[in-house]
């Protein structure tokens, strides 16, 4: 990649000295060898020294029966740095309790990953691609 069309500032934001372009896509390698991708470094939430992916949290959420969609941001917090905050959309004529999704979390998944905070969504924001806008659910806390 030679760089962002007209955009000098944001090539050299991902691109180093020895020309390696780095896409923000965070990895782990398995056993084999394998690679999967597990979210993105500027959605990876850093909650009490612990790096956690949002991806992560809401396969886990979306796993749920009463909820459609998810989407999970850390939200600044004094004491952690960031805290967990999700978003979920449930399926149409569904509710579910707050106390409900954070049992089905802690079941399954490690407690300093459960959501501390939790809001409820008709739709969330979405790209032309339908791809769910991180950002936007993050601006809109900041704004508050």
């Amino acid at each position: 990649m030679l760089g962002y069309y007209r955009a000098p500032e944001a090539t050299a934001e991902v691109k180093d000295e020895d020309g390696w372009y780095y896409t923000g896509d965070l990895a782990v390698m398995d056993d084999d060898g394998y690679f999967k991708i597990v979210g993105r470094k500027k959605d990876m939430i850093i909650a009490g020294g612990y790096n956690i992916y949002p991806d992560e949290i809401d396969n886990v959420l979306m796993a749920h029966p009463k909820i459609l969609e998810a989407a999970t941001i850390g939200v600044p917090d004094e004491k952690r740095g960031e805290t967990v905050k999700s978003f979920v959309v449930f399926k149409p004529g569904e509710k579910a309790t707050w106390d409900e999704l954070v049992a089905y979390c802690k079941e399954n998944l490690a407690a300093y990953k459960v959501p501390k905070m939790w809001a409820e969504k008709e739709e969330l924001p979405k790209s032309t691609v339908l791809k769910i806008l991180r950002r936007e659910l993050r601006d809109e806390e900041v704004a508050r």
